[in-house]
This record gives C-alpha cells, sequence and structure tokens, in this order.
C-alpha cells in the first residue's frame, strides 16, 4: 500500500511521528509511506489553499517533503507533483494536538487535508488526539491514537462503506483523552455539538501600546448529545464520523420550494 501523509500541525510536530508509525505499521514491508507536510503550523485553516501566490516545497529527507502551505496545499503538492503518476491508496492526516470533534471540524487543517484527498478521489482519514487530565500528563500523551490508530483504519477499511463517486466519503477519528490500555473500543457517530461554549477572541496590548487579538477556544469538556462525536470520545472511545465535502442541508430543501 502506498499512503500519503500530511498533519496541520507542521512537519516536526510530534502527532505527525506517530502517524508516520501508524502509517508504516499499515503500509507493510512491501509498502510505501510519503510524507507531505506543512514547513510552519497550519493549525485552523481549515480546507484553505493557496490560491493566490506559490508555496515553496522543499525535499527534506527519503520520501519526505515540506510544504509552505495548508494541508490541503499539501494534499495538492503530494498528488500533482511529489507523487505525480503514483497515486497513493490511501491519505492520512494528523494525528492533531487536541481533537477535532464536533464544530472543532469545521475549523480544522486535519481534517481540510483528508477533505481535499477525497475531493481528488483518494481515500482519506483524519486522526486526531483528544487531550485531558487523563492523558495530558503521559510520557506519550499521544498513546491512545498509537496504540489503536492502525486497527482503527484498519476496520474502517475492512467496513467498506461506498465512498460514492462526487463528494467522496472521508472519515474523522478522533481518540479519547484517556491512556491508550483505557480505551473502550470504536464508536461510529455523528458530528457533535456542544452548546453554551464557543470560539471567541481575547484581547491584549503589545508594549507599543497597539491592540491585538488573541482567539480563544472554548472547553472542549463540555459533552455533546448522547452517542454523538465528542460524547463517545469523553466516555473513553474512539469516535469514527464519515463525513463528505457536500455542505447542502438536504433537509430544508423541501421547505425552500416555496420560493420557486
Amino acid at each position: 500500500m502506498r499512503i500519503l501523509v500530511t498533519n496541520d500541525d507542521g512537519i516536526n510536530a510530534p502527532g505527525l511521528a506517530v502517524l508516520e508509525v501508524i502509517a508504516a505499521d499499515l503500509a507493510g514491508p512491501e509498502g510505501e509511506l510519503w510524507v507531505v507536510a506543512p514547513a510552519f503550523e497550519q493549525s485552523g485553516v481549515a480546507h484553505s489553499i493557496s490560491y493566490t501566490h506559490p508555496m515553496m516545497i522543499a525535499k527534506l529527507g527519503e520520501r519526505r517533503f515540506a510544504a509552505e502551505g495548508s494541508p490541503a496545499d499539501c494534499v495538492m503538492a503530494g498528488l500533482h507533483d511529489v507523487l505525480k503518476g503514483n497515486r497513493p491508496d490511501l491519505v492520512l492526516s494528523g494525528v492533531n494536538r487536541g481533537n477535532n470533534s464536533a464544530e472543532n471540524a469545521l475549523y480544522s487543517g486535519t481534517l481540510g487535508g483528508a477533505m481535499e484527498a477525497a475531493l481528488q478521489g483518494i481515500p482519506a482519514m483524519a486522526l486526531s488526539q483528544y487531550f485531558g487530565p487523563g492523558n495530558l500528563g503521559l510520557d506519550n500523551p499521544f498513546d491512545a491514537a498509537a496504540r489503536h490508530g492502525a486497527e482503527a483504519v484498519r476496520r474502517i477499511l475492512s467496513a467498506g462503506p461506498d465512498a460514492g463517486e462526487d463528494y467522496r466519503l472521508f472519515y474523522n477519528i478522533n481518540f479519547p483523552p484517556v491512556p491508550g490500555a483505557e480505551v473502550r473500543g470504536l464508536r461510529a457517530a455523528p458530528q457533535g455539538f456542544r452548546r453554551d461554549t464557543r470560539f471567541s477572541v481575547e484581547p491584549h496590548s503589545s508594549p507599543s501600546g497597539r491592540r491585538f487579538l488573541w482567539i480563544k477556544g472554548g472547553n472542549q469538556h463540555v459533552p455533546t448529545e448522547p452517542g454523538s462525536d465528542a460524547a463517545v470520545n469523553l466516555d473513553g472511545y474512539i469516535s469514527v464520523t464519515p463525513m463528505r465535502a457536500d455542505l447542502t442541508a438536504h433537509d430544508a430543501l423541501e421547505a425552500l420550494k416555496a420560493i420557486e
């Protein structure tokens, strides 16, 4: 199996090193692992692309490249430059430092990389590690992802849902904030919504008196609806959420017939 790996935390991120081990396990001794990741951290860029300016790409080692762009840029660079003519069998993005459950999925560069792969017709999965009191103090806070990542991907691939032909499926996988030995299993879960908490801004003044705004995240341990992604994560389960890039609110189309 030929696997392309990217992330949004940057080429030197510890979560990427975890994902490389997962991908090498999946690819097997006869497979190929290729890395094309952002040269600098790109958290929160979602599915953005560098449409109005070029990006520099540099080879850092055997099958290892850094690009000055977003995760979606890196996927395109991998498919159409680094691996041109040798498309990968699978694209993996992550392992993200922090969860991409619930509304976080909409901001995630990690998911942006997987989404771009799906739009390019390649099977893709985004992997993220929830952080909390149960794992932040570990020597390896990515322990749950490291122990269970390869098996989770294998189980999804073996399930084999129809990916579709236009807006193809990709998968959002979130590992719970517990040590690997305490993971309770996998759950197929819809995307949840954390009520009464959201992203905001926090103002600060520089020494020169200029005003700056920092983006501030909300409480990540607010539970979502029972059975949805963040809820099962906080209950110790790995969540697997199938997604498509189609943003149509299909449930509202019938009501809008009145405007025709």
